[in-house]
């Protein structure tokens, strides 16, 4: 991998469905493009577990969550983030707002169906991608 990294945070209101799928989805995408991107699910109030849909969803997609545990959202892990995607959250408590936020609040819920938020959540991170490839190509 070349060109300045990038560490992108995924934030969903329990980082256990949409940020989850997101940042695993990321971190493969980017793995096999060979794109220095690193990207990290949190949630502001997370869960103790991943719901079993989204275990069994991505485990269908060749990724293992089993043991995973939904991280919180803090000001330090959203801080060291060079881009902040969020889920409908209100992230202004937490010092974020600036330029390197964006939302993503327009997509299905998780819970309405595993396979139509999964579509919708992996065709924007392969946009985002795309966008962080271009600026890391540019930056190298």
């Amino acid at each position: 991998m070349t060109g300045r990294p990038h560490r992108v945070a995924f934030v969903c209101l329990h980082g256990s469905a949409k940020s989850l799928i997101a940042a695993e989805h990321m971190n493969r995408a980017a793995s096999a493009r060979g794109i220095s991107v690193q990207a990290e699910s949190m949630g502001i109030e997370p869960d103790a577990d991943v719901p079993v849909p989204v275990v069994e969803g991505l485990a269908a997609d060749g990724i293992d969550v089993g043991g995973y545990v939904p991280r919180l959202a803090t000001m330090e892990r959203l801080g060291s983030a060079t881009h902040i995607v969020s889920f409908g959250c209100d992230l202004a408590p937490l010092g974020v707002g600036d330029s390197r936020t964006e939302q993503w609040a327009d997509l299905p819920m998780v819970s309405d169906g595993f396979e139509a938020a999964r579509k919708a959540i992996v065709a924007r991170v392969e946009l985002l991608l795309t966008a962080l490839s271009t600026d890391v190509a540019e930056n190298s």
